[in-house]
């Protein structure tokens, strides 16, 4: 089937924390399609989903959701029961890796590094630190770094901002050993781990928060990462056992810290695996990709060929 006889639904925006962010994303791979010949519908999702698929009848769906609704396994459940191919990974897989802490539990199984943490309620994680300083404070099923604190060794309580009435981001939090060191990323492309990216904030981000993520200089990609290519291979390696453990399909993203600082650890440790990684213009996957030799247009393209049901 020619590509122009294909209708594909980029499923976008959300109600999510990263409504804004998704909306990026699925524009980018909405013009990238259309540019690669296939006829695009662009689908701001709401609670109406399920009658607006039904009314524009695409071929297959390419899901640029992010956050809860659109990686952690809902969707996915839409769409398999709506018989609608659809792009990434399943429901089983969207939702393990969606929620860090029970992902770490298949994770370490599966022989990658993750760091100690524990999940308490937002009211714990305020009063008192539940670990030794430092660490980090999370909620378990956001991304983006939404949420995030680092609580450094001289804060003498957690962030106050935990306490703030206007918190939306769940009652359960995750706290999680700091790993000091190097920030790196790879993507895992099918059956293919690609190269591996450190990832170097700005000056003025204390770490690869949500600004560094998306703002434009708001952070350093440095492809490939300056490392010895023993720990280059081994980051490889680990994101396809995380990709596989997890049993992600299509396209994922595993992103670690690297301690070898001169008085480091020397430890690798897997923070998270990325169902639904961003394709904005700032975004990792497609920079991965073209390092590997494939046009955005051929990433999006090969996303698309590689969708179905009962992922």
């Amino acid at each position: 089937m020619a590509n122009t006889q294909i209708h594909v639904a980029v499923l976008m925006g959300g109600w999510s924390s990263e409504r804004e962010i998704s909306f990026r994303s699925g524009a980018a791979c909405a013009d990238a399609l259309e540019g690669e010949g296939y006829r695009v519908t662009r689908l701001d999702v709401g609670r109406d989903v399920a009658a607006k698929l039904a009314e524009i009848k695409p071929y297959v769906c390419f899901n640029a959701l992010h956050g809860r609704f659109g990686e952690d396994g809902c969707i996915q459940g839409l769409l398999e029961t709506l018989g609608l191919p659809y792009t990434h990974s399943g429901v089983l897989a969207s939702a393990l890796a969606m929620h860090k802490e029970r992902a770490k539990a298949v994770l370490k199984e599966a022989g990658v590094p993750v760091a100690e943490s524990i999940v308490v309620s937002r009211e714990e994680a305020a009063s008192a630190h539940m670990m030794k300083p430092p660490y980090v404070i999370k909620p378990p099923t956001e991304g983006s770094s939404v949420g995030v604190f680092i609580v450094r060794e001289d804060q003498a309580h957690p962030p106050q901002e935990l306490n703030s009435a206007d918190w939306a981001l769940g009652e359960e939090l995750m706290v999680e050993r700091f790993i000091p060191g190097r920030e790196l990323t790879c993507a895992v492309m099918g059956e293919e781990a690609l190269g591996v990216i450190e990832i170097r904030p700005a000056e003025g981000l204390s770490f690869y928060d949500y600004d560094a993520k998306y703002a434009p200089g708001g952070s350093i990609h440095v492809l490939p990462a300056p490392l010895s290519p023993n720990v280059y291979q081994l980051v490889q390696k680990l994101s396809l056992a995380a990709h596989r453990a997890l049993g992600c399909r299509g396209v994922s993203r595993s992103d670690f810290r690297y301690d070898d600082r001169p008085e480091g650890s020397g430890e690798l440790i897997c923070l998270e695996v990325n169902t639904q990684p961003g394709m904005t213009s700032t975004s990792l996957v497609p920079e991965l990709a073209s390092h590997a030799g494939r046009s955005f247009g051929e990433l999006v393209r090969w996303i698309v060929e590689d969708a179905s049901c009962n992922r």
